[in-house]
């Protein structure tokens, strides 16, 4: 007879452990009804509410759920490093090696940062200090937690970074965080986190925004390191196909709870709850293999485009002979590395980048060589949707008002402006009443559905969406997916889709280029791309998407049938 299904939000026992077994000896870290209050709250009072989950020696136990779920603020709640004037553990124990870390004055828990419990976080430039070499970085950890001489250490942070395959480590330790790439210092952050071999490591979205070979590279060093240390592994992501590559249990966390946890195979085959279904259903899915839809009429022609920056003596060719069409009313997906030239050509036919050679045509006019006011007449059909959308908002304009300055800008009155920037607000599925509140009010999902609303209001005939899902949980990503795909359709919107996710492309895309160091080596169909890859590096793109070995259940696409998190004008963070 098949077990009760459990109701949702139900705290369920860790592998079939009975919750009292929780403080079992034997476990590496024991998280036992730990409650965190939150000092200023919106949504709701608790960052996590009673959650109690473990990790074993030699474990990888990965906690998944959409932002604000609370599974960073479980993270630092087990480092100590809650903020203390918004976040506060009120209740429940953390116990490490049998030491409840919540009771241990700053000194002691200092002491165990580091030595016992390493961490890397989500963005490394920020983890890094940006004025010292990052040899020398991990060289301080080393002399705080460690009898070794300057030569030995030194030594040991050449050995640390051959460890974590890092290029030349005698010269990247003389090397600052600004010169390396963001997969080299994510290199740095993991061996800073394993310098003195930790009995835990604690990988908060270590990935996240990564390209999918980087991120490929990342989590089979991190899966290598684990299995050869026979560490613990606490490793947060919103990544279902991360999940399915390293994980051992999964703890799926929603609004500061645990909804469901247990071994991995099961949560990803047979989940118990609705929510988990849902994330799951959320994961871009395989794209159709169908014959290639009839073309309209062009809108963007790029013949030859060009372009070299010159820094410090050194020349990058950013762009190299780049031939592209993109049709009036497709959705074309331009899919590379980091550094391969996707952002610099959306910048280039948005007038923000200036090629040396080639041609950029809109609508048969010549965009090259243009001035800046002959340009502005096209600036209203060409709009651009940015990566971050907290950084290309002006945190002191209200959201309704930074919607309608562009229209204003080109000669509507503000009432209609305002007007319809309501309308857009609701077209995103945002309440018309939150045009009244400020950026910082809204949650990274409802941010970039106000991107998407103000690069509509000029009602433009091309959007160039760059990178504009790479950091949003996959419940949000999807949402937007499915927002970008209707309005496409409904307004025959040309869509140039910027992604270092092939995944993401096949899906939404009906022609897909792929860039390769300035170059496009590839240029099909998404189908085509996807199941018939013809370059060795577009096939190399695709072996690099996480969890590809695990199919999602069938009966799983249609569980999502709303979105998982409905728009609200507040939108907790934690």
């Amino acid at each position: 007879m098949s077990a009760a299904r459990p109701p949702e939000g139900a705290q369920l026992p860790l592998g079939g452990t009975a919750h009292s077994a929780l403080g079992a000896p034997a476990s590496l870290l024991s998280i036992q009804d730990l409650t965190v209050t939150i000092g200023d709250p919106r949504d709701r009072q608790f960052a996590v509410n009673g959650i109690s989950f473990n990790i074993e020696p030699n474990e990888i136990v990965c906690v998944v759920g959409e932002s604000g779920s609370g599974k960073s603020i479980t993270a630092q709640a087990v480092m100590g490093l809650l903020d203390k004037g918004q976040l506060k553990a009120t209740g429940g124990a953390v116990f490490f090696r049998g030491t409840d870390v919540l009771k241990l004055a700053p000194d002691e828990h200092r002491a165990l940062r580091g030595k016992k419990i390493g961490m890397v976080f989500q963005e490394p430039m920020t983890a890094l200090n940006p004025i010292m070499r990052v040899g020398a970085q991990v060289e301080e950890v080393l002399a705080l937690h460690t009898d070794l001489t300057p030569a030995a250490r030194k030594a040991r942070v050449v050995s640390l970074f051959e460890s974590v395959l890092l290029p030349n480590p005698a010269l990247i330790c003389a090397a600052y965080p600004f010169e390396l790439s963001g997969g080299q210092r994510q290199r740095v952050v993991i061996a800073i986190a394993l310098a003195v071999e930790p009995d835990l490591l604690i990988a908060d979205e270590p990935t996240t925004a990564l390209d999918v070979t980087t991120q490929a590279q990342i989590i089979r060093l991190i899966r290598d390191i684990q299995r050869r240390l026979k560490i613990g592994v606490l490793f947060i992501t919103h990544d279902i196909g991360i999940v399915a590559e390293i994980a051992d249990s999964v703890v799926v966390m929603r609004q500061g709870r645990v909804v469901e946890h247990g071994p991995a195979r099961q949560i990803l085959n047979m989940p118990r709850t609705d929510y988990t279904r849902a994330l799951i259903a959320a994961v871009p899915h395989t794209p159709e293999d169908k014959p290639v839809a009839t073309q309209q009429q062009p809108l963007v022609e790029l013949a030859r485009v060009s372009l070299t920056f010159h820094s410090n003596a050194r020349q990058v060719h950013a762009l190299r002979d780049v031939t592209l069409t993109v049709h009036a009313g497709e959705t074309l997906g331009l899919v590379g590395e980091s550094g391969s030239g996707k952002s610099t050509l959306g910048r280039a036919i948005v007038g923000l980048n200036h090629p040396d050679d080639g041609s950029i045509r809109f609508e048969g006019a010549e965009l090259l060589g243009i001035t800046a006011r002959e340009f502005r007449s096209f600036r209203r059909h060409i709009q651009m949707v940015f990566q971050d959308p907290y950084a290309s908002l002006n945190p002191r304009h209200r959201v309704l008002d930074a919607i309608a300055q562009g229209p204003i800008a080109f000669g509507v009155r503000p009432k209609v402006a305002r007007e319809e920037a309501r309308e857009l607000l609701s077209l995103v599925g945002l309440s018309p009443d939150a045009g009244g509140r400020f950026p910082h009010q809204f949650s990274g999902g409802q941010r970039q559905r106000i991107g998407i609303a103000r690069a509509l209001a000029l009602k433009p005939r091309l959007l160039i969406a760059d990178e504009a899902v790479s950091a949003l949980d996959v419940s949000i990503q999807a949402q937007v997916l499915r927002l970008l795909a209707d309005i496409s359709r409904r307004l025959n919107l040309a869509v140039l889709f910027i992604t270092h996710d092939l995944r993401v492309a096949a899906q939404i895309c009906d022609r897909i280029a792929v860039m390769q160091q300035g170059r496009i080596v590839e240029f099909s169909h998404a189908s085509e791309i996807f199941f018939r890859p013809q370059h060795e590096y577009t096939r190399r793109l695709i072996e690099s998407i996480p969890g590809k070995s695990w199919v999602k259940p069938a009966t799983m696409d249609a569980a999502l049938p709303q979105p998982l998190v409905q728009p609200s004008v507040s939108g907790n963070t934690c």
